[in-house]
């Protein structure tokens, strides 16, 4: 637990809970939510751009990225999954024909997220970023956002400026697909509680909320505090 909520915006927090082996987050697999999703055949759709396939560039300070190497025709939708952790969700989508790119503050995250994909010969890009930067090099990039237990992790009192990232880095239109966890009263965390209200009251203002409620299905652990909402970029 972190006494400060501050503490979990240091990178050096969560290196320090990958070291100690204190990752009980971790699913070993993508989230269930999001597969029964896309098993019941939820898609995000693409959108044709004119020239370059890649979204704007990165300033010059930062990290080397390297796109895709192959994806399912040339709109195939650009899926963003920030606080990705070991990436088992980001793998899912790019074995769905999706071009994703996936970030993470802790390098222990991205550099095991990077040798599942290449051990799975799975085309994805993966970045160590601080997820509240990711507007400054790739406004307008994406064309959907999977939000899943980054909400949860951050600082509650920077939960409104992530959500304004969250519409930044979507086109207009586009899709944020938000499995928000744990749904519960307090204070205490990480994971700290989520509660649907505030969700609903976040969002309003740049999103459309399409559907929203408890998913078909969730991790034993995390079941009956898991709500699932598909919201639309204004």
């Amino acid at each position: 637990m972190a006494d400060d909520p501050r503490r979990v915006s240091a990178a050096g927090f969560w290196e320090g809970l990958y070291a100690g082996g204190q990752d009980g987050w971790e699913l070993g697999g993508p989230a269930p939510a999001l597969l029964d999703w896309l098993d019941r055949g939820g898609t995000f759709a693409g959108e044709e751009r004119a020239g370059d396939e890649a979204p704007a560039a990165a300033p010059a300070s930062a990290e080397p990225r390297s796109l895709p190497p192959r994806w399912t025709g040339p709109v195939a939708a650009r899926v963003a999954v920030p606080g990705c952790g070991r990436g088992h969700d980001a793998r899912l989508l790019a074995r769905k024909g999706y071009r994703v790119w996936a970030f993470d503050f802790a390098e222990a995250a991205t550099a095991e997220a990077r040798r599942l994909a290449a051990r799975e010969s799975v085309g994805l890009t993966v970045e160590q970023r601080d997820v509240f930067a990711l507007a400054e090099a790739y406004r307008g990039a994406f064309d959907a956002v999977w939000e899943y237990t980054c909400f949860c992790a951050i600082d509650p009192a920077r939960r409104a400026e992530y959500v304004d990232v969250l519409r930044a880095v979507l086109r207009p239109g586009g899709t944020l697909l938000a499995c928000f966890y744990p749904i519960r009263d307090g204070y205490d965390g990480p994971p700290f509680p989520v509660r649907v209200a505030e969700v609903e009251r976040l969002l309003a203002a740049g999103f459309g909320i399409v559907e929203a409620g408890p998913p078909a299905r969730s991790a034993e652990r995390r079941q009956g505090l898991e709500h699932l909402v598909r919201a639309v970029r204004h």
